[in-house]
């Protein structure tokens, strides 16, 4: 069973749709066994890093989410709190990846929305896809370029689209929003 982790953020049900348009059958869910008996953890979230980390800390579900062994995929702001540190409201993340999330300078349209495609990419998720590709990307913060850093797009300036350390995996942008080219990073981490 395929768990995604239910906190206070949003676009969890798209991302559940997304997966069962693939083929796979998946829980909501905030229990602690749940999340540690699932095949796989999806850690989605659209909001904002403070108060999701508050909720995350209230839950106890930092200590769980930081003690998977499974594969894990954080999407957009799951990606952001698997960081060290957000400049959004000065907020202590998780620390899986050793890198920290700035604010878009405001020298273009802040937040970057809509597609995007890739500097650079290698790993596991982008099995069969191509930096020419586009994913779909809502962010105002993104994730600095780091040793983790599996995946770049450039927007105002080179950042992190994708990251991975150990069973942690990672997209800045929406692979449930991102048609095919999204499905196939999706299943790719489902297939891990």
């Amino acid at each position: 069973m395929i768990a995604i982790v239910k906190y206070n953020a949003g676009n969890i049900r798209s991302v559940q749709n997304a997966i069962a348009r693939l083929g796979y059958e998946s829980l909501i869910t905030d229990d602690p066994e749940e999340l540690r008996k699932a095949s796989k953890v999806v850690f989605p979230g659209v909001g904002e890093a403070s108060s999701a980390m508050n909720c995350l800390r209230r839950q106890g579900l930092d200590t769980v989410i930081l003690s998977l062994e499974q594969p894990v995929l954080g999407i957009c702001l799951g990606l952001q709190l698997l960081c060290s540190h957000s400049e959004e409201n000065d907020t202590e993340c998780l620390g899986v990846f050793d890198a920290r999330v700035r604010l878009f300078p405001p020298v273009d349209k802040v937040p970057h929305m809509g597609w995007n495609n890739f500097l650079t990419l290698k790993g596991d998720l982008f099995r069969g896809v191509g930096i020419e590709e586009d994913v779909y990307f809502v962010h105002s913060y993104y994730p600095e370029i780091s040793s983790a850093t599996t995946a770049t797009c450039d927007y105002i300036l080179p950042f992190s689209a994708a990251m991975q350390r150990g069973n942690f995996y990672a997209t800045q942008f929406h692979p449930e929003k991102s048609a095919l080219t999204g499905d196939r990073i999706l299943k790719n981490f489902l297939e891990l």
